[in-house]
């Protein structure tokens, strides 16, 4: 198995990974966001990696190892593991470069993922299914590498990769028009951030390189804060892009030196974000790709009057996973509450709670009603829908003066998981 083990990359690096990338991946656009600008009061430019050939920047790094070990691997095969982006990188390569490939993926990856890899190797590769996470895929990956005596093709700890990720940043300082102030991306190993950190501080110093993670995955944060990469326990998949256990080695060390913050996002936020970013943009992002605009919120006093970049990174979004979203939005924003309600078992104790205590914008989004005849009361599932987070006293008060006993869902976590 062989792994590259050098730490650091520099500029040239990512300059001759430029030049033999420039025909083979997409220019991806730089675009100025009206809405967005007017509404942090800024200039905020979206690269827009979503609209690379495999809807994701992963393909920079990918592509650009295997070319540079191409008639090695020719030889050998090359093994990686994913959670999506990076195999459907590995696997655009193996297939234009015409190298036999085998690619791990946990078995939590949407199957939109899994199809684009199939479409994009064709041929030169094979898919196997392993683990939970990415981690896990990682390690069956890994020993299937070394009893093959093929070649692992790291995500991101490897110092080609980064070079290659940091191709994202040589086009955005090629392309914008004004001083960059703020440049913000995500970090699942920190392959991608590694890379724009190294190239953007040493071209524009005087710029600042955010790093964005989601809550449930911040595994760079625990990395900084512990002084080195450590293994989360327990990760949130929802940011399946972003939802890495530990961290590489040489990403922290370049992502410690070069990034001057990292914003941890909660899932419900990145969720409104997705919405929005369709809705109002027609873009189409991925939960990870929408991490790093979600971001500016937590950023919006500083970056005001400033010229900001975000890198959306991927693009590759399951649409069977669309209420999944929206439910997590509405969630988040305070708009969505689950209750156990125990009805009396008498005549107009439904017609009651529908007239009297739900208000008049307020809307039943789940029901779930079982009606016990040996019990005084029955009890149901009830998710409702507001119109506005101020609308939720209301709805409570009114269940109180009205009698009907009632368990909020939302309040404990161990029942919302089994319920909802």
């Amino acid at each position: 198995m062989e792994v590259a083990k050098s730490k650091g990359i520099t500029v040239e690096n990512i300059l001759i990974a430029h030049h033999h990338l420039k025909d083979v991946v997409l220019h991806t656009p730089l675009q100025k966001n009206d809405y967005l600008s007017e509404k942090y009061s800024a200039n905020i430019y979206i690269k827009r990696e979503d609209l690379q050939h495999v809807r994701s920047f992963k393909l920079r790094g990918a592509y650009y190892k295997i070319k540079k070990i191409e008639d090695k691997a020719r030889n050998s095969g090359v093994v990686c593991a994913s959670a999506g982006n990076h195999a459907q990188g590995v696997a655009f390569a193996c297939a234009q470069l015409n190298i036999k490939g085998t690619i791990f993926m946990p078995l939590t990856t949407p199957k939109q993922k899994i199809d684009q890899v199939r479409m994009f190797g064709r041929n030169n590769i094979d898919i196997i299914l392993e683990g939970d996470t990415f981690d896990d895929s990682a390690s069956a990956a890994k020993e299937y590498c070394e009893e093959h005596e093929m070649i692992f093709i790291h995500p991101f700890d490897d110092v080609d990769i980064m070079a290659g990720q940091g191709t994202v940043a040589v086009e955005v300082l090629n392309d914008i028009e004004e001083p960059l102030d703020f440049i913000f991306g995500g970090i699942g190993g920190g392959g991608l951030m590694a890379g724009i950190g190294t190239y953007v501080k040493n071209i524009s110093p005087n710029s600042r390189v955010i790093g964005v993670e989601p809550a449930g995955a911040a595994s760079m944060k625990a990395a900084f804060e512990n002084g080195g990469p450590i293994s989360l326990d327990k990760i949130d998949k929802f940011c399946d892009g972003t939802a890495v256990q530990c961290v590489g080695f040489n990403t922290y060390e370049i992502c410690h030196e070069y990034l001057d913050d990292i914003v941890l996002v909660p899932e419900g936020k990145v969720s409104t974000t997705i919405l929005d970013l369709y809705n109002k943009h027609a873009i189409v992002a991925e939960p990870s790709g929408a991490l790093p605009v979600a971001a500016l919120d937590f950023y919006a006093d500083e970056i005001k009057g400033k010229s900001v970049v975000v890198v959306i990174t991927g693009g590759n979004n399951d649409i069977s996973r669309m209420q999944e979203i929206r439910e997590k939005s509405l969630l988040y924003e305070g708009l969505l509450y689950y209750f156990i309600v125990n009805f009396p078992q008498r005549a107009g104790a439904l017609r009651q709670f529908l007239t009297v205590v739900l208000g008049p914008n307020d809307d039943i989004t789940h029901f779930e009603y079982t009606k016990k005849n040996n019990k005084e009361s029955g009890p149901a599932l009830v998710g409702i829908e507001v119109n506005s987070p101020d609308d939720y006293h209301g709805l409570i008060n009114r269940m109180r003066m009205n009698g009907f006993e009632f368990t909020e869902v939302n309040k404990d976590s161990q029942l919302f998981g089994l319920l909802v």
